[in-house]
């Protein structure tokens, strides 16, 4: 199969990491379960400049590197990667995060998945004239059998798949989500995704 899997609070835990970082930056504390939007300036309820500072931040190597893997992420890519499935990581981080993004995937073992920049937010707002390295026009030529994401914002970019099954890592935000389709399934864990990969897979 060919799989689409996202970065951020897929792969790792990148909502409670900025939790962390925005209170140390302004001493707002917002606990991981009260992140109730996608929208971090509002669920953190700062000020756009705070936003963008905090984004900053949180995009510098360091940062990137520090961010804890989602357990049983690593292990469930590397299964999938040797049972012959390609593994396609898009992330909506700007190219400039490219190398950091690149190096955490292989400090986890992930040197064989593919990693791809796809604007999915037009988040240019906080890291100026940002670049990204998949085009749309090249994601939309791009086909996939299964597709992990958090964020309902990023659904639209599975409308011309209608084939496609999505599992949506259960998060805070997305708890309370109406999924468009019975192809989506609200999935807790990594071991509730492999579950459901494997019944794909018998449909394939």
């Amino acid at each position: 199969m060919e799989i689409y899997v996202d970065f951020d609070d897929c792969l790792c835990e990148t909502a409670r990491y900025i939790s962390g970082l925005a209170a140390k930056m302004f001493g707002t504390k917002v606990p991981y379960e009260q992140i109730s939007f996608f929208d971090l300036q509002k669920s953190f309820s700062i000020t756009r400049e705070q936003y963008e500072q905090m984004m900053i931040e949180a995009h510098k190597m360091e940062s990137l590197l520090a961010i804890e893997e989602t357990p049983g992420a690593c292990e469930t890519l590397n299964a999938w990667t040797d049972v012959g499935h390609n593994v396609y990581v898009i992330t909506g981080r700007p190219y400039s995060a490219f190398d950091a993004s690149r190096e955490w995937l292989d400090r986890h073992g992930l040197n064989r998945v593919d990693l791809y920049c796809l604007d999915k937010y037009g988040r240019d707002s906080f890291i100026r004239k940002s670049d990204f390295n998949l085009k749309l026009d090249d994601f939309y030529k791009m086909h996939f059998d299964l597709a992990v994401e958090d964020s309902t914002l990023a659904f639209r970019f599975f409308e011309h798949l209608p084939d496609l099954k999505v599992c949506v890592y259960e998060r805070p935000w997305n708890r309370s989500f109406k999924l468009p389709s019975e192809n989506y399934r609200l999935c807790p864990n990594w071991a509730s995704i492999r579950e459901f990969e494997r019944s794909c897979k018998s449909r394939v």
